[in-house]
């Protein structure tokens, strides 16, 4: 399990090590994804407070990365923040993710990023519940929920749910 000091640690000197990488063209990424998907995931976007499809969605599943595939949460870890915006208090491993220092709009945050495509996912904060005290404030558009029972079948060879990725969200 993370914890804040791990956080911190892999933002300032080195994130983990990805099982693979993924790399692709701006315009394979246009072409992959929606408009607010790229948006999001390739630009830094954020997508408006509570009008996301996941922020109030507490079904059984696995969040996964909607450019690549890769499991980023499961629904075990997913609470009510009241931020508005997707919470979870641990990623699904350790090499998830990765983190990086973020100063943009005056604050003073960590950044969490996909760590096989890149792709931006949202910030992680301290102010999550115990006992690890983690709070990763996830963009919906970043995500794809799939069944559990699906999660076999859909990574099997993998491959990830990006090319569903563009009629589901």
């Amino acid at each position: 399990m993370l914890r804040w000091i791990d956080v911190l640690k892999y933002a300032k000197y080195s994130n983990p090590e990805p099982r693979v990488r993924v790399e692709k063209t701006e315009e394979e990424w246009q072409q992959l994804l929606t408009s607010q998907q790229y948006r999001v995931t390739r630009e830094k976007g954020t997508e408006p407070p509570y009008r996301n499809v996941y922020c109030r969605s507490y079904e059984p599943g696995i969040y996964t990365c909607v450019g690549c595939g890769s499991l980023l949460f499961s629904s075990s870890t997913k609470y009510h923040a009241i931020s508005g915006w997707p919470s979870f208090t641990q990623p699904a491993t350790k090499n998830a993710m990765k983190y990086s220092f973020d100063d943009s709009h005056n604050m003073q945050r960590i950044e969490v990023i996909c760590n096989v495509c890149d792709a931006h996912l949202g910030h992680v904060f301290n102010d999550g519940p115990e006992p690890h005290g983690l709070r990763y404030c996830i963009n919906s558009a970043s995500m794809v929920r799939v069944e559990e029972e699906e999660v076999d079948s859909v990574f099997r060879n993998n491959k990830g749910p990006a090319g569903e990725a563009k009629s589901q969200l």
